[in-house]
């Protein structure tokens, strides 16, 4: 049985959290969030490790995180670079922007070849989503996969936040996502703000995707189709990304994929501003004490 392999997305500018988060402490020995994600990638059966890094950063990580990391686990590193678009576009010279997710994921297609998940580096899913995308990523199965989250236990106590909301048919296949912006908490409801300025209310049991995804190499193509659109159209805005729930979203529209979705119960969270750092510090001390994860990770 193939090991699937793990692709990390770990590029993006942090613009919000203003440091390099991928290598920020937060266990009692200085783990990272990414190790306790790798810790229970591994135990799930996850192989090789794929790293999305930008080029500036890719000394820091490889120095730090990378330094522990490269004693139990066969990790590699790609570059996303704004250079790396189809022939025929062209990259405008004022654009500092990454290209997006989606462009993300097609940087490393070249060292992929078996079943891969993709996940957020600065995203903890927890243990229960990685043994149901690897059981789905060895059975074989033609159908790709996606981690529907509950909303609720997606959302944070203060603030408000973006969540794709995802739209199901009786087989537990995804037929839809529509990003939703400023969702905030209340209680155990949410709510936003319509087109229309009116308050929207939500029970807080939809379904929602925090980009943890399971495919094999057969996305490449369509996925590299749909990338080479968003260029036609959105080339030349500095600000636009080709986002990886859209051109999921767009495929499935064109009727080219077929998106299991895996259900789980538990708690995410990350890392996006500064103020989520001790939260996530906390939830990860309070994981260790409740015995699921040792005090010392690696041993």
């Amino acid at each position: 049985m193939v090991s699937p392999t793990l692709l990390v997305l770990a590029a993006g500018t942090a613009s919000r959290y203003r440091g390099v988060k991928v290598v920020e402490p937060v266990g009692p020995r200085g783990e990272t969030l990414l190790e306790y994600s790798l810790y229970d990638a591994r135990k799930a059966g996850f192989g090789r490790i794929i790293m999305v890094v930008r080029r500036d950063i890719d000394r820091t990580i490889r120095e730090t995180l990378g330094a522990r990391l490269i004693k139990k686990f066969a990790v590699e590193y790609v570059h996303q670079d704004l250079v790396r678009i189809p022939w025929g576009f062209r990259v405008p010279l004022e654009r500092t922007k990454p290209w997006g997710t989606t462009h993300a994921v097609l940087c490393a297609a070249s060292l992929i070849h078996e079943p891969f998940a993709v996940i957020n580096v600065d995203d903890f899913y927890g243990a229960e989503s990685y043994r149901a995308l690897a059981s789905h990523l060895q059975a074989g199965t033609g159908d790709y996969a996606m981690i529907g989250f509950v909303l609720r236990n997606t959302l944070p106590e203060f603030g408000a936040v973006a969540r794709g909301i995802c739209r199901l048919d009786e087989s537990n296949l995804l037929t839809r996502i529509t990003e939703i912006k400023n969702i905030e908490r209340r209680g155990g409801h949410a709510v936003y703000t319509g087109a229309d300025g009116q308050e929207v209310k939500l029970s807080g049991d939809e379904v929602v995707s925090m980009n943890m995804w399971g495919f094999t190499r057969e996305i490449f193509k369509p996925m590299a189709e749909r990338f080479e659109d968003f260029l036609t159209r959105h080339g030349e805005d500095l600000e636009a990304e080709c986002y990886l729930s859209n051109t999921v979203d767009e495929l499935l529209a064109e009727g080219k994929v077929h998106v299991k979705v895996l259900h789980c119960a538990d708690c995410w969270f990350g890392v996006t501003y500064r103020d989520d750092y001790s939260r996530a510090v906390q939830s990860i001390h309070h994981m260790i004490d409740a015995g699921y994860y040792p005090r010392r990770l690696w041993t």
